[in-house]
Formats: C-alpha cells, structure tokens, sequence
C-alpha cells in the first residue's frame, strides 16, 4: 500500500485526494486520512518555485492574453468575440463582437488595441486557426510582442 501511496513522489501535484481516487479504483479499501499521513512523509520532488502560479506571479506585468469565442444569440446566430486583457492590471485592453471572425479582422482589431500599450513578453493565445503567422509576425514586427508566444 505505501508503495502505491508513493505515486505522490512521481506527481507532485497529486494530492491525497487524487490519489486516494487512484487507489480506489485498484480495488484497495484505504480512508483518504492514511493517505494523507502516508503523503506528507513522502518527500516530494520539484522545486514549488517552479510552477505555473509562480510564472504569473512573477511576470504578470509582460503578459497579454487574446481569446476569439463564440456566443450563441436567442435566435441561434453564433457571434464571434474577441477579447484582449493585461494580466498585470486585469486591465481589458480590447473587447469586439463580430457575425464573422477573419484574420484580417483580428488584425485591425489588434492594430486598435496595441497602438499605445506598450511591449508585452508573453501572449497567451488559443490554438484557433484565425490567430496563424500573420498574426504572429504583426505582433513582432509591431514591437507588441517581444519574447514567447
């Protein structure tokens, strides 16, 4: 049991809850409270200043996110939302609605929004096909964007 109970070293973002499911689901009768006292003398590895929390926490000032997602109206038309915000303020930088989302729209929307904010490092972005290379490269050769993407 303690070895199962050791999945913990492996995934240091398990916590007794998760893995108390896993061993369940093995067929193992355990509490989640022997769990518990099994995980925290399990010394865990990874370095907890390396996590994601601790990435926002200390580069909230240099990121910008942008999100394109639809929104259905009451006579079921599907409206296109683009949305731009600065993490370090929660400042929302942008905001348009639109019958049909392009890359060149996404373009100007963006020219609008980055015209006096100054350089951000990070851009987090979904995976939609309208936010390709040129939308990329606008934000590069615009000084917008200065680092990952």
């Amino acid at each position: 049991m303690r070895d199962l109970i050791r999945l913990a070293c492996k995934n240091p973002s398990w916590g007794a809850p998760k893995i108390h499911g896993e061993i369940l689901k093995l067929g193992f009768e355990v509490a989640e409270r022997t769990v518990a006292r099994y995980v925290r003398r399990v010394h865990r590895r990874g370095d907890p200043n390396h996590s994601w929390r601790t990435f926002l926490d200390n580069h909230r000032e240099a990121i910008v996110a942008i999100d394109l997602f639809t929104v259905p109206t009451t006579t079921f038309r599907l409206l296109h939302c683009l949305f731009v915000i600065e993490h370090g303020h929660r400042k929302i930088l942008h905001f348009n609605v639109t019958a049909h989302a392009t890359t060149e729209l996404i373009l100007q929307q963006l020219l609008e929004t980055f015209a006096e904010s100054g350089p951000y490092r990070y851009m987090f972005g979904d995976y939609d096909s309208k936010f390709n290379t040129d939308v990329i490269s606008f934000l590069e050769c615009n000084g917008t964007l200065s680092g990952e993407i």
